[in-house]
């Protein structure tokens, strides 16, 4: 019997409610599940209320990179982002991890474990556009903006995911739908 913890990838467009969704599923995890964790990610862009993550300067993320320090890393919209290598000893110590991550990092992360599951957040694209206007991070007319509406409109669906969860309707409902998905690994 493998003792790994498993591991899951949560991905889905800008705005589709992925932080939100993680929480409610850590808030409603049983104990008797087992551990689960949500490593934080390094990200090279100023802190911001929406997303909790380590905000880390282009060099001091680079530095990191070369000691080794992530265990997956990626740039995306103009910024770079870093999962913790510790996402490795927590699995091996049977300690189930969920981290919200790019889907062009999904092959990699694959070759590393090849086992781990892959969770399309799925919301319509008015949704999406309606979300990363209201978490105000960059004006609409910006490039960051836009980019996010096109790759949203261009990836309404992951063919390579091995679960979808709808978070258009209510967070409570599009949580239950998870945890039920997470909890049959347990």
């Amino acid at each position: 019997m493998d003792d790994n913890g498993q591991l899951f990838l949560i991905v889905g467009n800008s705005g589709s409610g992925k932080d939100s969704l993680l929480a409610e599923v850590l808030r409603r995890w049983p104990a008797s599940a087992g551990p689960i964790r949500i490593p934080q990610r390094y990200i090279t862009r100023p802190a911001h209320g929406s997303e909790p993550f380590i905000s880390v300067t282009s060099e001091d993320f680079e530095e990191l990179n070369q000691r080794g320090k992530f265990w997956l890393s990626w740039h995306v919209y103009d910024t770079d982002y870093g999962v913790p290598v510790t996402i490795s000893n927590w699995l091996d110590q049977g300690v189930s991890v969920i981290v919200n991550v790019s889907r062009k990092i999904i092959p990699q992360a694959r070759q590393l474990i090849p086992d781990l599951k892959v969770i399309f957040v799925s919301v319509p694209l008015e949704v999406t556009l309606q979300r990363v206007r209201d978490r105000n991070r960059e004006s609409e007319d910006g490039p960051g903006f836009q980019q996010r509406l096109a790759r949203a409109k261009e990836n309404q669906t992951l063919p390579e995911a091995d679960f979808v969860v709808d978070n258009s309707v209510p967070l409570e409902e599009a949580a239950k739908k998870l945890l039920g998905y997470m909890l049959s690994f347990s």
